[in-house]
């Protein structure tokens, strides 16, 4: 028990670092979950609706690997949370990884846990600390989500399923992430690493879902632990012993993190570190220049996501009108999207969920920011002839930038893979101005990052709570039938829904002006304060 010795210490300091982070996380999705059951409850008033919802559904390979399938047309959880079953499961993915990340590899790089292990402290209690945490904050998820769907007329049993079954996904994940964060020397590359892995697992369920028959996927989606999560079938038989599946991997898993964790040293990974060139390239000798080079692969990584999930929306688009022949449906997708036309509602739709993914990539590229200043990496560089204004737009310069060539990205794939299936070349430009028109509003929330960053340093990471605010209003303020006021708060509310409306300028400028406001405040004050690396 040496090894794990101020365990107990470690837990409450995690606890007390991410007394507002967790409860947010655990707010959200048990709120989402509710929120969604209920909108369900109201939409699929008949047993009709919810079969030809599932038929829908089940009937277009896209939404498919999207989704995933429901098994039980008539039943009210599995038709009404069948995008939640997925696209929770891979939410609780991310954050269950994260936080094994931010507790274990993260403090060895900025060396926390260096100080900290000049105490009593076992080579092997940050990580079990880490997980102690981060499994617990998923089984506390996993158990209110069921109480909350229990709570809106869902089945117990059915609720049971459901809430074990994203536990156990979020569980496995965090495992992941545990080894991932033993392999690199870097937190960013231990996140790369984790996160990599719940896109592949998150294809992996894609493929096996879409080549399976109605009634059992392909092997694929058993390779996977988000397709371990969807064949749980919760609402659909409730197949719990399939959770076997998720936990002995998780114990598999963590056995392993904790053997590496035991053959390295403090700070260094078992991979070793590419030997770098031994003259710099012209390009880094500029602020923006490094940069850019902190960025490429993490960016390059979301062009080639992006490239796929425009893929995806032009064929679904080019589909969706057809295979969506009940009122039903119809009435949910566009009160999901808005618009009056079926096609046009789902591509206004899709779009602006990418754009809070293309928000979230800028909020990522603007923390660096906060992560060179911890780490004082920045007060290095600012020792030097840069100065802070130029270090700080090289930084702003690629989260803005980043973000406009993603929007064209997706709007660009999404455009060409619709022409391709209807044959109108005219799709293209119109749907690459429905993904940028959202930009004026994703860089209002870069702004807010970067303003947090000059005046709140400590509370940089506020900004992921804003993006989940935004993400909520925008997703479920029109099911909820919230008050035209609070769901104007989002600055996706004043976007132009195109294609299917008239564009209105005004408040794209008013949006771009707001931006740029918060950009140059938070430039000012940075300049003015003093740097802080805790």
């Amino acid at each position: 028990m040496i090894g794990v010795a101020g365990t107990r210490a470690l837990i409450r300091l995690a606890l007390r670092r991410d007394r507002v982070l967790l409860p947010v996380w655990v707010v959200v999705m048990v709120g989402m979950t509710a929120a969604t059951s209920s909108a369900g409850r109201d939409l699929f008033t008949t047993v009709t609706s919810r079969i030809d919802a599932a038929a829908a559904i089940n009937g277009s390979p896209s939404f498919v690997a999207m989704l995933g399938r429901i098994y039980d047309p008539t039943s009210l959880g599995n038709t009404s949370l069948i995008k939640l079953t997925t696209f929770g499961a891979a939410t609780l993915g991310v954050v269950a990884s994260m936080l094994v990340v931010r507790h274990t590899r993260r403090e060895e790089e900025n060396g926390r846990l260096e100080l900290l292990g000049a105490a009593v402290v076992g080579r092997q209690a940050a990580l079990a600390a880490a997980l102690i945490v981060t499994l617990g904050t998923m089984l506390v998820i996993g158990a209110l989500t069921s109480l909350a769907l229990v709570a809106t007329g869902l089945p117990t049993g059915g609720a049971w399923a459901f809430g074990m079954a994203w536990a156990a996904t979020g569980m496995t994940f965090a495992a992941i992430a545990a080894v991932a964060a033993q392999l690199t020397m870097s937190a960013r590359s231990a996140n790369a690493i984790a996160l990599g892995s719940l896109g592949l697992f998150y294809a992996l369920r894609a493929i096996g879902d879409t080549v399976g028959t109605a009634d059992e996927p392909a092997i694929w989606s058993w390779l996977s632990p988000i397709g371990w999560g969807q064949q749980v079938r919760a609402f659909a038989g409730d197949r719990v012993g399939v959770l076997g599946y998720p936990i002995g991997a998780t114990v598999v898993i963590l056995a392993v993190a904790f053997v590496l964790a035991s053959r390295r040293d403090l700070g260094a990974g078992l991979l070793p570190d590419r030997a770098g060139a031994p003259m710099a390239p012209p390009s880094l000798t500029t602020p923006l220049g490094l940069a850019w080079r902190l960025q490429r692969g993490p960016f390059l990584g979301w062009v080639v996501g992006y490239l796929m999930l425009g893929f995806l929306t032009g064929n679904l688009a080019a589909s969706v009108g057809s295979f969506a022949s009940t009122d039903q449906l119809r009435d949910l997708i566009r009160r999901l999207g808005g618009t009056q036309v079926l096609t046009d509602a789902f591509v206004a739709y899709m779009f602006g969920f990418t754009a809070c993914l293309t928000a979230a990539y800028s909020i990522t590229v603007a923390l660096r920011l906060r992560a060179e200043e911890e780490s004082g990496l920045a007060e290095q560089m600012l020792a030097t002839s840069v100065h802070r204004r130029t270090w700080l737009a090289s930084h702003v310069t690629i989260a803005v930038g980043g973000a406009t060539v993603l929007s064209l990205v997706a709007g660009l794939s999404a455009g060409i893979a619709n022409a391709m299936r209807t044959g109108v070349g005219s799709d293209v430009a119109g749907a690459v101005a429905a993904s940028v028109v959202y930009l004026p509003a994703i860089w209002v929330i870069t702004g807010l990052a970067v303003a947090l960053f000059g005046y709140l340093p400590r509370a940089s990471s506020s900004a992921w709570g804003v993006l989940v605010a935004i993400f909520l209003l925008d997703e479920l303020g029109a099911l909820l039938g919230l008050p035209v006021w609070a769901r104007d708060l989002s600055p996706f509310a004043h976007i132009p829904r195109l294609p299917g409306n008239a564009m209105t300028w005004t408040p794209l400028v008013i949006l771009t002006a707001l931006a740029l406001g918060l950009l140059a405040a938070g430039v000012l004050r940075f300049r003015r304060r003093d740097l802080t690396t805790a």
